[in-house]
């Protein structure tokens, strides 16, 4: 993990993701193949409590576990209170954010902080995040698949980022 977070250094606006909790395996693949096809910069997941990178995450990723950089960390926790001292705003999702993610402002250095597919981010977790944004919906189930959730959040931040910075 420290690798990871030094090589952030060269990076102007760093999007990073970070996984709390996410236990399915075709979770976790889904979610590397939307941060690859984002741009992420790195993805963080907890040693425990966590789906590792195996055989079948790599099918589900379509391959994208080869071109996402992964780091495991001990504390999550910790690893947000170094990133928020690098200038990194950490931002949770959840059904009951403050804001919704086309109103925050996606645009400068973030690590997006997604929580486990029936429980959501751990509290602490929570209380360290910077913001909290949800994603709103119109229909009668009130959850998205937290695969589909990061994608939807990672491709409005992707949105803002190319309108400030076109490549």
């Amino acid at each position: 993990a420290t690798d990871l977070i030094d090589s952030l250094n060269d990076v102007e606006r760093p999007l990073l993701v970070l996984l709390d909790g996410i236990e399915d395996m075709h979770n976790l693949g889904a979610i590397l193949r939307s941060c690859d096809a984002a741009g992420v910069d790195g993805v963080f997941l907890p040693e425990h409590r966590s789906a590792g990178l195996n055989e079948t995450v790599a099918k589900t990723s379509a391959g994208a576990v080869e071109y996402v950089r992964v780091a495991k960390v001990i504390n999550l926790v910790r690893l947000i209170e170094d990133l928020k001292a690098r200038n990194i705003w950490v931002v949770g999702v959840e059904a009951d954010g403050e804001q919704t993610h086309w109103q925050y402002d996606f645009t400068g250095a973030v690590a997006l902080v997604v929580g486990s597919e029936g429980k959501g981010l751990r509290r602490l977790v929570r209380e360290h995040c910077d913001s909290v944004v949800s994603i709103p919906m119109q229909g009668h189930v009130n959850s998205l698949n937290v695969s589909v959730a990061t994608g939807v959040v990672l491709f409005e931040a992707l949105r803002q980022r190319a309108a400030v910075s076109p490549a």
